[in-house]
């Protein structure tokens, strides 16, 4: 069950459903363990190997390459600069990078209109509750307290 809270933007003045994470987030360990029953390889190797994903990578990224996970999806680098720009093609030079940041795209599966019809990171039979009230009569959860929560704010840390 997936929640959200209702939000009035300032733009506008218009209230939208927005999107709430709960609890702490979920561990290598825990991923480890749900990938390890659900194959053949245990937990201890699955962990060894999401361990050293990172640095994999980065590898492969640092030398200019998209990197495509099946089922998962593609992680690229972009970089950003310390201007807005410069007046000519002869000024621009790597000494205007000033960060580096990971981009990532879902795998999507299209129809032959390319359409999408698929993303394998989404869920396409998510139960959306209102946070911080009672569930409904059938879905049978005790959760939707008020605890624990936050609203996916990119300003805060995801890791705690």
């Amino acid at each position: 069950m997936a929640f959200f809270k209702r939000v009035q933007k300032k733009v506008n003045d218009l209230w939208y459903p927005q999107s709430v994470t709960w609890g702490k987030a979920v561990t290598t360990r825990e991923v480890a363990d749900e990938l390890s029953v659900l194959s053949t390889v245990t937990r201890g190797d699955t962990y060894a190997v999401m361990e050293n994903l990172g640095r994999v990578l980065s590898n492969f990224m640092g030398q200019g390459r998209t990197v495509k996970i099946n089922g998962v999806g593609t992680f690229y680098y972009t970089a950003t600069s310390i201007k807005r720009g410069v007046s000519t093609a002869a000024e621009v030079s790597a000494s205007l990078i000033n960060g580096v940041r990971v981009r990532f795209l879902p795998e999507v599966e299209r129809n032959s209109g390319r359409q999408v019809i698929t993303r394998s990171m989404v869920n396409t039979k998510i139960v959306w509750e209102e946070w911080g009230k009672l569930p409904s009569s059938d879905s049978g959860n005790q959760g939707g307290s008020n605890q624990g929560g936050n609203d996916g704010d990119q300003g805060e840390n995801p890791l705690g």
